[in-house]
Order: structure tokens, then C-alpha cells, then sequence
């Protein structure tokens, strides 16, 4: 192993360690409570992503039980993995120490590659996938030796497994052997093996889709429907700036497109030019949101550091004035305070995800409380129906212990689970109005309130703070739960 291979990985390491210290200030994120749910029904297939991720999810279990800082391990695991492929991809190109560096801290400090090393997301998976894609393309480019095919078919493979954007950086791949001398390969067995590679990666989730009326396309049109319809898609072009990159990192990015389409040297690496433009134009035209790009800004910061390496070893005091100043400002997003510190209060309270981290135990204790008013003859037959992922999550995680019984769900692959058998007689319910359990009970009357200890105003307290006891289903449970099919 080179000297600059170890001094990557130290890097890398020093992040990790950040990450390890900090990732438990707080709790589960909505999000990584229903993955924890979905990783104790091991499937090809979810709803909501495909299987790898509850996969890891449930290695992490089997590890180290249930432990916010135990989970979040694999996700700084894979960003921290993104950052030294980067490097290496630098120096696959030709880019000495300080490219190699500079390429991997610029990744290091984007503040998505921040939040998803504080976080146990697919996103952040996925955007490994991308990266190795690249690394292995880059390999292909220097070496000419086909079977680098197999790596990127492998790394497309995984990430269709994590998630189905990975489509898109397969057709920047696809448009950028016809566009490039990489076309040659169409020839060749190996590329053909790779694209046999990620299918057979693939098939075991197409199966499953195909098993469930391919039922995940229907939660993505809704999602992305509801995304553009409230705004979640809009400044997608400013946004670049800001989230899937480091502002203090622009003319490094910038240096990688004149390194891949303007730069003689870079020529030769062009299929990694089209790797990113092509998806960015997708992602433009079919409206994603901001951080979808995410995946590909490390290949371009790795083009540009060997792009600009004379330049950079020439003014390294600026190079490295624009790296720290970059890592000031992606360093805000690290969670190094507490709840209604400082840091809480000013930064934290501007990011939806660390809001949607605290008081789910408080939730869970309040539903217990209501049962525990329950006459003995009732609580045989209680039901819980939670109307979000993250209550039916949070249910799950923190039920038993009080004694709960496991929550029922309309939403995602909680659907798919059913209500039981018997069905509930009497529910407490989260997560819906009182209007919308009126077309479905007889009887429905506020219960309790979910707060938590902290005051934290987040999705849970906002937009539906009572919770209900409802009696009297007006229909059979069957055709309640064929009408009571949600996606979120």
C-alpha cells in the first residue's frame, strides 16, 4: 500500500472518529426507524427502496442492538469509503499527493456527505455506489483492460439495490461509451459481462416488483408528484451550490468539467465528463430534487484536482485557506451540540432532519399511558394504527418494553403486513386527523397530545399533535384496509 493509499485512509479515519463521537447525541431519525422496522422482515423488496439497506440495517442490529451511534456506523462507514475512492480515482488520472488530497477532502466536507455520515439513509449508500462506478471507470480509462467492466457493472448492480436513481448514472455510462472512444468496448465480452453482472445483482429485487405489481413505481410517481407539487423541487440549479457540494469547493468542480471537455489531458478520461452531465441534465428535465446529484460531484472534484494540480501545489496556502474555510462551513452540520444549545438553536433548528430525531420515546410513552386507561377487557383487543412511518417506527422500537402491541400501518411496505389476526377492536391512533377517522369510526375522541420533553417543534407536534381512541369500525377490516393504502 502507497504512502498516499494510507494517508487517505488516515484521513478518512479522522472523519470516522468525528462521526463516531458525535453520531449519538440524539435519537433515531423517522426515516431510520422504519428501516429498523423493515430490517426485521428481511425481503428482496420494500416499498419505499430496494432491500440493501434494511439489509445493513439489520447487520448493524445483529451487532450492536439497538444503538443510534451502532447504525449510523455503517453510514459514516460509506461516506468516509466515498471519500478515499475519490482520492483514488485522482490518482488514477495522473493526480500526485495534493490532488489526491484535495479531491477527498472536497467530498469530505459537501455538506450532504456531512448529514449522511451523521445519518443512516440510502442516499448516503448510494452515493458510494456512484463513486466506485466512477473509480472503476476511471481504472478502465487509464488501464484499457476491459474487465474493469465487471467492477462498474457490480457497483451499478448495488446501487440499483440501494436505490433506483442508480438508473440514471447508467445512462450517463451508457451515453458516454457512444460518445467517447470507450465505444471500442461495445466489442468486447467484458463490458457485456458487467452490464449481465448488474442484472443478476439486480434480479432478485425486479422479481420481487414484479411479485408486487411493481408496486415501488407507484410510490415514486407519488412521491415525485408531491415533491414538485409542494416545492421540494424547485431551485434545484442554486441548490448545487449549497448542498450536494461546498460552496468553497465550486472552482474545484468547475475545474473538473474544463479538465474532462477542455483539457488535452483529460481527454482521454472524458467518459467521466459525461457520467456527470448526463444524469444532471435527467435530474433537471424529470425535476429531482437538489441532493440527487450528490453521487456524481466527486468524480468531477477528482477531475479537477489533477486538472489543477500545478496551480494548486503553486498556492497551496489558497487551496488550503478555500478547504478550510469549506470545512467551517460544512462542519456546521455536524451534531455537536444539545438539544436547545447554542449550535441547537442556530443551526440545528434549521435542519428538518435533526428536528425529526427527537421525541419519539416521549411519543411511545404517551400511547402507553392511553392504554394503560383502558378497561383490562379492552386491551386484549387494542390496536395501534400509526398514520407515518416514523410512528409506526418508533411503535415498534419502543413498544415492547411497555408492553405494546406492534403497530399497524396503511403507509408503504406496513401496508403489506396486514392489521392482524383477530383484527383490533379499539385503536389508539397517531398520525391522522380527526376529520379523516370520521369517515372510518363510529366513535373518535382526542385522547392524548404528542410533545416531548424538549419543546422541539418538528413533523410529529406540528401537523398532528392529538392522538386519538377510535371504536366502531364503519366497514369490514378487509375493505377498510384495501381503500387505507398510503405512501410517504
Amino acid at each position: 500500500m502507497s504512502r498516499d493509499t494510507v494517508l487517505l485512509i488516515a484521513i478518512a479515519l479522522v472523519r470516522l472518529l468525528v462521526h463516531l463521537l458525535t453520531n449519538g447525541h440524539y435519537g433515531f431519525h423517522r426515516d431510520e426507524l422504519a428501516t429498523l422496522d423493515d430490517a426485521r422482515y428481511l425481503a428482496w423488496g420494500y416499498v419505499a427502496y430496494p432491500p440493501l439497506t434494511p439489509f445493513l440495517a439489520r447487520v448493524a442490529l445483529e451487532l450492536s442492538g439497538v444503538s443510534v451511534a451502532g447504525l449510523r456506523f455503517f453510514g459514516a462507514l460509506a461516506q468516509c469509503a466515498a471519500m478515499v475512492f475519490t482520492g483514488l480515482m485522482a490518482r488514477e488520472m495522473g493526480g500526485r499527493r495534493w490532488a489526491q488530497v484535495a479531491a477527498a477532502l472536497a467530498v469530505a466536507i459537501a455538506p450532504v456527505s456531512i448529514l449522511w455520515g451523521a445519518l443512516f439513509q440510502y442516499s448516503g449508500f448510494d452515493c458510494l455506489w456512484w463513486v466506485l462506478a466512477a473509480y472503476c471507470a476511471a481504472r478502465l480509462l487509464r488501464t484499457e483492460d476491459a474487465r474493469w467492466w465487471l467492477g462498474i457493472g457490480a457497483a451499478i448492480g448495488l446501487g440499483m439495490m440501494t436505490r433506483y436513481t442508480m438508473g440514471f448514472l447508467a445512462l450517463g455510462i451508457t451515453g458516454g461509451v457512444l460518445l467517447t472512444p470507450a465505444r471500442r468496448d461495445l466489442r468486447s465480452k467484458w463490458l457485456w459481462m458487467g452490464v449481465a453482472a448488474s442484472v443478476l445483482i439486480f434480479l432478485p429485487n425486479l422479481v420481487w416488483q414484479a411479485q408486487h405489481d411493481l408496486i415501488s413505481l407507484d410510490f415514486l410517481r407519488f412521491l415525485h408528484a408531491r415533491d414538485v407539487r409542494i416545492g421540494r423541487a424547485d431551485g434545484f440549479l442554486l441548490q448545487q451550490l449549497f448542498v450536494p457540494a461546498n460552496p468553497f469547493t465550486v472552482p474545484l468542480w468547475a475545474a473538473g468539467l474544463w479538465f474532462y471537455f477542455a483539457k488535452p489531458t483529460g481527454k482521454r478520461y472524458r467518459l467521466l465528463g459525461w457520467m456527470f452531465v448526463i444524469p444532471f441534465v435527467l435530474f433537471v428535465i424529470a425535476q429531482g430534487r437538489e441532493y440527487y446529484t450528490a453521487g456524481s460531484y466527486p468524480l468531477l472534484c477528482a477531475g479537477g484536482a489533477v486538472g489543477g494540480e500545478q496551480w494548486i501545489a503553486a498556492r497551496r496556502w489558497l487551496a488550503a485557506s478555500a478547504l478550510v474555510l469549506g470545512a467551517a462551513f460544512g462542519a456546521l452540520l455536524v451534531p455537536i451540540g444539545s438539544v436547545n444549545s447554542w449550535w441547537w438553536n442556530h443551526v440545528a433548528s434549521r435542519v428538518d432532519d435533526f428536528r425529526e430525531e427527537v421525541g419519539w420515546p416521549e411519543l411511545v410513552e404517551t400511547i402507553a399511558g392511553i392504554r394503560d386507561t383502558l378497561p383490562a377487557k379492552e386491551r386484549p383487543e387494542l390496536g395501534l394504527l400509526a398514520g407515518n412511518y416514523g410512528e409506526a417506527g418508533a411503535i415498534n422500537l419502543y413498544g415492547p418494553e411497555h408492553g405494546l402491541p406492534k403497530a399497524i400501518s396503511g403507509v408503504n411496505s406496513y401496508w403489506l403486513r396486514g392489521y392482524g389476526d383477530p383484527p383490533p377492536q379499539t385503536l389508539i391512533v397517531v398520525g391522522l386527523s380527526h376529520a379523516a377517522l370520521d369517515r372510518y369510526f363510529e366513535s373518535c375522541e382526542v385522547a392524548g397530545h404528542v410533545s416531548n420533553r424538549y419543546g422541539v417543534k418538528n413533523q410529529e407536534t406540528r401537523e398532528h399533535p392529538d392522538i386519538f381512541l377510535c371504536r366502531g369500525l364503519r366497514q369490514p377490516w378487509p375493505e377498510f384496509w384495501k381503500r387505507f393504502r398510503r405512501y410517504g
